[in-house]
């Protein structure tokens, strides 16, 4: 037995209602959702992420994403210690770039940090592979789960060993997909700016905006098709790609905002020497719970699209148990006792007062 979802802004006119039934006046809510599709459906996405838990989620989310960030960063610099070792240019050109690009005292953190990563690539690429792996393999495994429940899907119940083996694969095809976003931006700048220098714009301001734009719209692009990746197949039970294309637009444009929102956070908080310090550690949290939310929220936006409405089961009611009281009594109790007292002696009045 199924029982079909129903328009929130129409499920109390039924049409079977009696005409001597008073109208009752629906609300400006409701009236403004039945008129207004799309409002209709951001209420329902919003109430869709709020009963699946997409905050507890989010907050899970921004956790292990943190958690991961230092593993991940000790691999990095151990790879970059390997390709940096032998090249003191290339070398000296990054500390220059960490210099110039990150303010304060911060900088010669990093710098320090990309130093000491060369000495000691060979140990800090093991144990940095090691703990990736832990906390990589525990982020996935809480992102599918969130995702999952937007859409609204049943738990999937495995073996550990299969369900850590494909949280594992999911990692790594996330793994590839960011890295070919990264390879196609990286591309697409690169070649702009050849482009420029060749037909001899590079020195033109409104040909640097036309590129800066184009970038943007070229990282987009490239965040789109990880966004659709992750709307749409790392869930436990995979949807439809053409379902999720709306939902991964608004995730990449969304993600580009707020990229260029974090950025600004940073600058401001990095003005100090506190800020220095502690800034980039809160831009961090914040910046990954606004990104873990607004993810959570446009997968729900997804699922509640009416394309993807399912009908859902109506819960079987618990089995009904019966039992019998049976209790056994040796003699009549001192209640029934006095009515049949009473009993005699209303029948002998009236059987007394009786013509002889």
């Amino acid at each position: 037995m199924t029982q079909a979802n129903q328009h929130p802004a129409t499920a109390g006119t039924a049409a079977t209602r009696a005409t001597t039934e008073p109208a009752k006046k629906e609300s400006l809510v409701t009236r403004l959702r039945a008129r207004y599709r799309w409002l209709d459906h951001i209420i329902r996405a919003n109430e869709s992420f709020t009963r699946n838990h997409g905050n507890h989620y989010a907050a899970a989310i921004t956790y292990f994403s943190v958690l991961s960030l230092i593993p991940i960063l000790m691999v990095a610099f151990a790879i970059a210690g390997y390709v940096l070792a032998g090249n003191h240019a290339l070398l000296a050109q990054l500390q220059t770039g960490i210099t110039k690009s990150v303010p304060g005292s911060l900088g010669d953190t990093l710098n320090q940090a990309v130093g000491q990563a060369i000495k000691s690539r060979n140990t800090v690429g093991v144990i940095g592979l090691l703990v990736a792996l832990y906390s990589g393999v525990g982020w996935m495994s809480n992102l599918r789960e969130a995702l999952t429940a937007q859409w609204d899907q049943q738990p999937v119940k495995g073996s550990f060993v299969k369900t850590l083996v494909l949280d594992l694969i999911a990692l790594v095809g996330l793994g590839l997909a960011l890295v070919v976003s990264f390879a196609i931006t990286i591309a697409g700048t690169a070649l702009g700016t050849l482009l420029l220098k060749l037909v001899g714009l590079e020195h033109n301001s409104w040909a640097h905006v036309l590129l800066v734009v184009a970038t943007v719209v070229l990282s987009i692009g490239a965040n789109w098709l990880v966004f659709l990746w992750v709307i749409a197949r790392l869930p436990r039970e995979r949807v439809g790609l053409r379902s999720a294309l709306r939902g991964a637009l608004a995730a990449a444009v969304g993600f580009e905002i707020l990229k260029q929102l974090a950025t600004v956070l940073l600058r401001s908080t990095s003005s100090s020497p506190t800020g220095a310090v502690f800034g980039s550690v809160i831009s961090l949290l914040v910046f990954a719970n606004l990104v873990s939310r607004f993810l959570l929220m446009v997968t729900a936006w997804t699922a509640t699209a009416r394309e993807n409405q399912r009908a859902r089961p109506v819960p079987v009611p618990a089995p009904a148990v019966i039992r019998p009281i049976v209790q056994n009594r040796t003699g009549l109790g001192p209640v029934a006792a006095a009515g049949l007292v009473a009993a005699g002696a209303l029948t002998g009045h009236f059987l007394g007062r009786r013509p002889r």
